[in-house]
């Protein structure tokens, strides 16, 4: 994790100004410094904070009604008060007021200041996980050994380590349900930035008209029922990682926006022209040959090597199938877990069953298999309480060509999940883990009618 916080430092005093930075600076933070209350408002206007450290007594705008100003237009990052022992009481009145908490001047010692920074920075952190966590639960884990099932899986699982300490840009690629955004978490997980917000946000699941504010975040009446600032998910990211499930289905339009969040770390709200830095690692994954979209010009082709700095290619599920054993093994503990059925097992039948199918949904798609058939399973998981589809796969079913493009790959997925859900559009989107305006989108581009 990012441990440097951009700090505005609001001071008339110069000399005592000049000790503060200074101490700070050495911790590695950057400093803007202002020596009075309005200059102090239009540098919060025009860019973004993790913290103000503001004297009380100031000229004009004094540093009580610097924060409650900030507050009110919803730029106000954690505050820290400067206070002479004289006006300690009005400091602690201010805390009441939502003031993180105030420093007594002189300074005692350098290592009070140090210590009261880091504690304010490190509930900032704290804060925003609370709020990631409310917005979605993040999904754990699973052990190494069935995250990494397969022989095929142990350079995915070289390529993390590889990168995982390094802050470079990292594109997943591989089939819907393969499991990309584990892989995003285990990065995030083995990386500096750990103890700070893993955020991920689906692409194709938010409508294209609130894409941009649900990155970026938007002001008080910035459009219609905006009656609030809210933040982005870059913001909420900060110092963390931020994960971007199927990109290829970023709208062109916004694709420079993106672009620029990527080359200069920096980005503004929706009706919004105060600049925000983005201390973000970006893990993006997609479904689609991204090369492909550039020479088809639906996708930008700086952002796409902008994203493609260091690529994670992720083999489908049957590639994987001398893994199969523990991923069923792992999915059949957690399934009888959450039903309380526990001691099932799978019988010969099944297995075999599992063995000889295709998988187009890959690992969701396995997952959803063996919740319902712990439902339906009376004692142990048999061929009878498997679907159709994987009882008897359909006749038109066909690996995947060796060495085919992830297109062909696609293509071929969409086609076994239409054929195992009877062509109902709703359930085979559901089965490849896809929006159905994503199926929708795919039928028309590989012209693939339903017959």
């Amino acid at each position: 994790m990012s441990t440097t916080a951009r700090i505005l430092l609001v001071e008339d005093d110069a000399t005592f100004r000049s000790l503060l930075a200074a101490i700070l600076e050495d911790e590695g933070h950057e400093l803007v410094e202002r020596d009075n209350g309005k200059a102090g408002l239009m540098a919060l206007q025009r860019q973004s904070f993790d913290l103000v450290l503001s004297d009380l007594r100031l000229p004009g705008l004094n540093g009580l009604e610097l924060f409650r100003t900030a507050t009110a237009q919803g730029i106000a990052p954690p505050f820290v008060l400067l206070t002479a022992f004289g006006t300690v009481e009005e400091a602690v009145a201010a805390i009441k007021e939502g003031v993180a908490d105030f420093l007594t001047k002189p300074l005692k010692d350098p290592e009070t200041l140090r210590a009261l920074v880091r504690r304010i920075l490190a509930n900032g952190i704290k804060e925003r996980n609370l709020t990631v966590l409310r917005d979605r639960e993040a999904a754990g884990l699973p052990p190494d050994d069935v995250l990494f099932a397969g022989s095929v899986m142990q350079r995915v699982r070289q390529l993390i380590a590889d990168v995982a300490q390094t802050q470079a840009t990292v594109l997943i690629s591989g089939e819907s349900g393969t499991g990309k955004e584990l892989v995003a978490r285990a990065i995030h997980q083995s990386s500096q930035r750990a103890a700070a917000p893993f955020v991920a946000l689906n692409c194709a699941a938010i409508p294209e008209t609130l894409l941009e504010s649900e990155l970026f975040g938007h002001e008080k009446g910035s459009f219609t029922g905006a009656t609030q600032a809210r933040h982005g998910k870059f913001e909420l990211a900060s110092g963390g990682t931020i994960f971007l499930d199927e990109i290829g289905e970023l709208p062109f339009a916004l694709q420079s926006k993106f672009l620029r969040v990527l080359q200069e770390r920096i980005f503004e709200r929706v009706g919004g022209s105060r600049e925000i830095r983005a201390d973000v690692r970006i893990v993006a994954a997609t479904n689609r040959d991204l090369a492909e979209e550039v020479r088809e010009r639906r996708f930008r082709e700086d952002l796409y090597y902008r994203l493609n700095v260091f690529p994670i290619p992720l083999p489908p599920l049957r590639e994987r199938r001398d893994g199969l054993h523990l991923l069923v093994d792992y999915l059949l503990q957690r399934a009888t877990a959450q039903t309380g059925r526990g001691g099932m097992e799978v019988s010969p039948e099944a297995v075999n069953a599992f063995s000889g199918y295709n998988w187009p949904g890959n690992i969701r798609e396995l997952q959803n298999v063996i919740e319902r058939a712990v439902i339906l399973g009376k004692g142990q998981v048999s061929l009878q309480d498997l679907p159709d589809g994987v009882r008897q796969p359909a006749p038109e079913q066909q690996a995947a060509p060796a060495g085919g493009s992830l297109r062909d790959l696609e293509r071929i997925s969409i086609m076994e999940a239409l054929a195992s859900c009877g062509n109902n559009r709703r359930l085979a989107a559901e089965k490849l883990g896809i929006s159905k305006r994503t199926l929708q989108y795919r039928l028309k581009e590989y012209g693939i009618t339903e017959t």
